[in-house]
C-alpha cells in the first residue's frame, strides 16, 4: 500500500534526522489530538516535530499550541518540505548547544 504524501515525507525526515543526530531514535506520537507527530531523542535531549506536507498545509486544532508549549520546554516545530533544512539545522544547532 502506498504511504501518503505526509508518511513518505516523515519517512525521509527520520533519514535526515539520522543522518544529522546519529544514533537518534525518532519515535511516532499519537497522545492526544494537537501534539506533534514525531519524538526525536539525541543523548540527553528531546525534540518534537509537526510534519506538514507543505508548509500552508491545514493545521488541526490546537496544534500552535502544543508546538509552542514544547517550543519552550526543549525544541518543537513545524516542518515541511518547505523548511525542513533549516529547521534540521537549527534543532542540530540546539541540541550541540
Amino acid at each position: 500500500m502506498a504511504r501518503n504524501p505526509e508518511g513518505k515525507f516523515q519517512d525521509g525526515l527520520k533519514k535526515r534526522l539520522a543522518e544529522v543526530l546519529p544514533g537518534c531514535r525518532v519515535f511516532k506520537v499519537d497522545v492526544h489530538q494537537g501534539v506533534p507527530d514525531l519524538l526525536v531523542l539525541w543523548r540527553d535531549k528531546w525534540a518534537l516535530l509537526e510534519c506538514k506536507r507543505w508548509r500552508s498545509a491545514h493545521k488541526r486544532p490546537n496544534q500552535d499550541y502544543w508546538v509552542e508549549f514544547y517550543d519552550k520546554m526543549s525544541f518543537s516545530r513545524f516542518v515541511s518540505p518547505e523548511n525542513v533544512e533549516e529547521v534540521l539545522h537549527d534543532l542540530a544547532k540546539a541540541f550541540r548547544a
